[in-house]
């Protein structure tokens, strides 16, 4: 088990959390003096932890704000902000049919790396099957909303993904805010709200994979989908409850 903490440091259990260890080294990286929260500045934390789905003990770490950083050997040692990667990483995939892929959503965008988060693609498409061997696409193309928070793929097909999207962090983390969900299959980025409340008053959806599809939490409720474009509501909160969910595990 891995748990990230405030300030940044990153913890393993292999006990089943009865006791913890922390793999030292994360704030020696020479990143590190430019980590920084921005509602909090004197501070920073681990947002996220995801573990490569053929190596337990490759693992991905997103800093907020300020890097992605890795380890190949279960936190022993750490791998420093690659160039390319996102710098206020919100939430990390990855796909056990595509093991080398790491998918990002952050707030400076989406991306997406093939090399298990070495380099990435964030900007310009590339084809898949281009003579240069690019790596599959990840275009900002139709995705008009770039402040990205969650990310889901889907657990059929690597190529299919959702975010959860907004013009900004006061926009996305608000009930009175205006959010969006966004699907690619791989060739650019289209609307996904078929079925979901309308982006005014809704805020950023938290994702993830659900059984042969998507499930997407929001403060309207809790929504289904197959494949990640049309929605169907399966819960729905009271009139009373006004908070932005910040997580959700499907079991």
């Amino acid at each position: 088990m891995w748990a990230g903490t405030e300030p940044s440091a990153v913890y393993r259990s292999t006990d089943g959390g009865s006791s913890w260890t922390e793999r030292e080294g994360l704030t020696d990286l020479d990143s590190a003096p430019g980590w920084s929260f921005p509602p909090r500045p004197h501070t920073h934390h681990v947002r996220w932890i995801a573990v490569a789905p053929d190596d337990p003990d490759q693992l991905y770490v997103a800093i907020e704000a300020g890097a992605f950083v890795r380890s190949e050997d279960g936190g022993e040692s750490w791998r420093d902000h690659p160039e390319g990667g996102r710098y206020d990483t919100h939430t990390i995939a990855t796909h056990p049919d595509a093991p080398d892929r790491v998918y990002a959503a952050a707030g400076d965008g989406y991306a997406l790396s093939t090399d298990r988060g070495e380099t990435w693609n964030s900007v310009e498409p590339r084809s898949t099957n281009d003579a240069s061997g690019g790596q599959p696409r990840a275009p900002q193309d139709g995705l008009d909303h770039r402040y990205v928070w969650s990310v889901a793929v889907h657990p059929e097909d690597p190529d299919t993904v959702v975010v959860s999207a907004a013009r900004g962090a006061r926009s996305a983390h608000s009930t009175t805010g205006e959010s969006y969900v966004y699907r690619t299959t791989g060739e650019g980025w289209e609307s996904a709200m078929d079925g979901l409340p309308e982006p005014d008053g809704l805020a950023r959806a938290v994702l993830a994979t659900d059984g042969d599809g998507f499930a997407a939490l929001s403060n309207h409720g809790l929504f289904r989908s197959v494949d990640g474009v049309t929605w169907q509501q399966v819960g729905r909160w009271t009139d009373a409850f006004d908070q932005v969910p910040r997580g959700l595990a499907v079991v």
